[in-house]
């Protein structure tokens, strides 16, 4: 159960870790030793709030060009990221919602959808709601695209076999539907062409892979 603690308690509590700066005695140190334990969590709080502004964020103008740039190079001009949803084990689910988040290996898991470039950098993130989901699913209720529907996304030109395209697009498995925003592998390509495509799209696409790779060791 949540508690909250008065102003006026604050100067007793004070007081009290003051006094157990040097602890004497069993229960002190350990006193001593879970608190300074548990105060660790406050810090994380803090480097990950300072990291916000780097890593926490929307790509910016800047960005964008940058994950540009580096899809061309890559011999996909237009591509911003590689998009892909992993079940991540929830080793601490409150006992009450297991059943929820629970598939049919009966450990609660939650679904992480995300966008990641060749630098590993995980750029949008989205924790999908309760339920047997699948990357659909997932989709229907990410807000990947709400800045490209609410008209904030930055602008995008590049040029495709003499066409020009202004809206970035993503790599995918075959699970994602068939937009304009998604591009997908060959399943069986036939042709020198459609061989190589397939073989770039699919090593391209790891990048996310490698990604939830990380984010699990």
């Amino acid at each position: 159960m949540a508690y909250y603690l008065t102003d006026d308690i604050y100067p007793k509590w004070a007081t009290f870790i003051q006094s157990i700066t040097l602890p004497c005695g069993r229960k002190a140190k350990l006193f001593t030793q879970c608190q300074e334990a548990c105060r660790k969590d406050v810090e994380c709080a803090f480097g990950v709030l300072q990291l916000g502004d780097v890593y926490l964020r929307r790509p910016t103008a800047e960005d964008l060009q940058r994950l540009l740039n580096i899809g061309e190079q890559r011999g996909f001009p237009g591509m911003v990221g590689s998009i892909d949803c992993m079940h991540w084990e929830w080793k601490n689910c409150p006992t009450a919602w297991k059943g929820q988040y629970s598939r049919g290996s009966g450990k609660p898991t939650i679904v992480l959808e995300a966008v990641a470039s060749q630098d590993l950098w995980i750029w949008h993130a989205f924790f999908g709601p309760p339920g047997t989901l699948n990357d659909i699913n997932v989709l229907d209720c990410s807000p990947v695209f709400d800045d490209i529907l609410e008209g904030r996304a930055p602008r995008v030109s590049y040029v495709v076999n003499g066409h020009q395209y202004e809206m970035a697009y993503y790599l995918t498995d075959g699970i994602y539907p068939k937009w304009a925003t998604f591009i997908q592998s060959i399943t069986l390509p036939c042709g020198r062409k459609a061989k190589l495509f397939a073989q770039c799209q699919e090593a391209c696409r790891k990048d996310v892979e490698r990604a939830f790779g990380v984010l699990q060791a």
